[in-house]
């Protein structure tokens, strides 16, 4: 039996009274104490997440920037020093090897955050389309990655360091910030539809900056939050879930990242000539959400139905902690993905009642 990976605050997973599942090869905690109440922790003061089995390559060397503009679909001539963008990187039918978020550290030096499960595909996909004088480095040992989110987690931050965070925008980042004492690049990212950070440090002093947050933000309500939560979280705000809104048979153009693509730049990257034909002559399937209107939840792997015929099937669905809502999303064709469209949902032996509705479920007050 192959052992399972674990990230260095497994340490602490049984004083917090984690329960823990095999999630891609990591040994990892679904949750804490439960997870509606993590969800809604996160929704109304700050929840902390270990994400240290998201993995960092480092890709540095003066045609580091040429070569990531051939390797990702959005845009990164215009990206500056101390900031990151949202991106995806294709194969050469339009499928998503992986969507990642992409920091500009200083000139030719670039560090990109992908998908637990993706690391070593994604690490050998790039060394394979390698330019001269560039360098790829898989760093994810040495960095360890923990969230925090929620409308409490900038003050909770700010009461461990000196350094002005506050004005660090969105997709910003400032590197070297002591926090608790740790050197820490800390990121006005997330993957909650809440505001807070997502906070890199070396992986040998992840354990002191976790417990220093935690003591911190134990007024604030702040609790640690597993798996569980960060999924639906992350559904509710309609944010893809590699492997589920996203895989190398699905396009970033159908799953409705449209944004993160940039046809028009220059040079080319690798999918382009797929996803123009997708844009030109219009994709045959989308990604959209739907809301059951008679009894049953919408699964992962759930068909859709429209008059007998199957036109779509459920990617992510749940019952939503912040709506009380059965709702999903789900690949559906694009003659049946109008908003009020009526379908029906295989849940098990019986086929039940949904309509398409506008996403996302859940967008956060400014």
């Amino acid at each position: 039996m192959t052992q399972l990976k674990r990230t260095p605050l497994f340490t602490i997973y049984e004083d917090l009274g984690a329960k823990t599942i095999d999630f891609g090869g990591w040994e990892l905690p679904v949750q804490f104490s439960s997870i509606k109440e993590e969800h809604e922790a996160v929704r109304t003061k700050a929840g902390l997440f270990d994400i240290s089995h998201m993995g960092e390559i480092l890709v540095t060397g003066e045609n580091a920037l040429p070569f990531l503009q051939q390797m990702m679909t959005n845009d990164l001539q215009s990206l500056t020093t101390d900031k990151a963008r949202y991106t995806v990187m294709c194969n050469e039918d339009g499928g998503v090897i992986d969507d990642l978020i992409v920091y500009k550290q200083k000139d030719g030096e670039y560090l990109l955050v992908v998908n637990a499960a993706n690391i070593e595909k994604d690490y050998h996909w790039l060394v394979q389309h390698r330019m001269d004088h560039v360098s790829i480095e898989n760093v994810s040992d040495q960095i360890a990655q923990i969230a925090i989110q929620g409308p409490s987690a900038e003050q909770i931050v700010h009461s461990l360091t000196e350094d002005p965070i506050g004005d660090i925008p969105m997709f910003g980042f400032k590197q070297q910030v002591k926090i608790a004492n740790v050197e820490t690049l800390i990121s006005r990212t997330g993957y909650t539809g809440e505001d807070g950070f997502e906070l890199y440090v070396a992986a040998n002093e992840v354990v002191l900056l976790f417990t220093a947050l935690l003591e911190a933000g134990k007024e604030d309500g702040l609790l640690p939050c597993g798996l569980g939560a960060r999924d639906t979280l992350r559904f509710e705000a309609c944010l893809p879930l590699y492997g589920q809104e996203l895989s190398e048979t699905i396009s970033p153009l159908e799953a409705g990242i449209g944004f993160a693509v940039k046809l028009q730049k220059s040079p080319s990257f690798i999918g382009r000539e797929a996803l123009n034909k997708q844009k030109e002559y219009g994709v045959l399937r989308k990604l959209v959400g739907i809301e059951m209107i008679e009894k049953g939840i919408p699964r992962t792997g759930y068909e859709l139905f429209v008059e007998g015929q199957q036109v779509g099937v459920v990617t992510s669905g749940t019952q939503s902690p912040t709506l009380k809502k059965n709702i999903g999303l789900a690949l559906i064709k694009t003659d049946f993905s109008d908003i009020g469209q009526e379908v029906e949902v295989q849940v098990r032996k019986k086929r039940v009642k949904a309509i398409v509705r506008t996403t996302p479920f859940y967008k956060r007050l400014k």
